[in-house]
C-alpha cells in the first residue's frame, strides 16, 4: 500500500508543493513547528532514510540543500535546520524547519498553528523563489 507521501506525489493527496523534479519532492508540513517547515522525499518510497541506496540519498541530500537555501533567501530566518527522525511516515523524508529566533522550539511535535492562507502564501513564496 502506498504511503500517504507517494499520495501526494501522484496527486491523489492535496499539499502545499514547494518544489519538485524527476526525483525528489517538497512540501509543506501540514504540522509544522514553525512557518515554512517544508518535507523533502525521494519520489522513490523507501522507509528507512539509510535504506535508499547511495544515489538517491545523495540526491535527497542535495535537493535539501537547495529547498532549504531557498527558504534561506525568501522566508529570511537565522537559518534553516534539520531534523531527520523517520518514525511518522513509512517514507524516507527530511524535515527543513526555518528558526527565526534563537529561542524558537525546534523539535517535531511542537506543533504551532498556522491557517490554510498563510500555509499557501507561504508555498508560493517559496515555490517563486526555487530555481532547480
Amino acid at each position: 500500500m502506498a504511503s500517504i507521501f507517494t499520495k501526494i506525489i501522484n496527486g491523489e493527496i492535496p499539499c502545499y508543493k514547494i518544489a519538485e523534479n524527476e526525483h525528489y519532492f517538497a512540501f509543506l508540513d501540514i504540522n509544522p513547528i514553525a512557518e515554512g517547515h517544508t518535507l523533502v522525499i525521494p519520489k522513490k518510497e523507501v522507509d528507512y532514510i539509510f535504506d535508499l541506496d547511495e544515489e538517491t540519498l545523495q540526491g535527497l541530500i542535495t535537493f535539501a540543500k537547495k529547498v532549504a537555501r531557498t527558504i534561506d533567501g525568501s522566508l529570511n530566518p537565522i537559518r534553516t535546520g534539520v531534523i531527520v527522525e523517520g518514525l511518522e511516515v513509512p517514507h524516507a523524508h527530511v524535515h527543513l524547519i526555518p528558526i527565526y529566533t534563537e529561542h524558537q522550539p525546534v523539535a517535531l511535535g511542537h506543533k504551532i498553528e498556522v491557517t490554510k492562507e498563510r500555509m499557501a502564501e507561504i508555498a508560493g513564496i517559496i515555490s517563486e523563489a526555487f530555481s532547480e
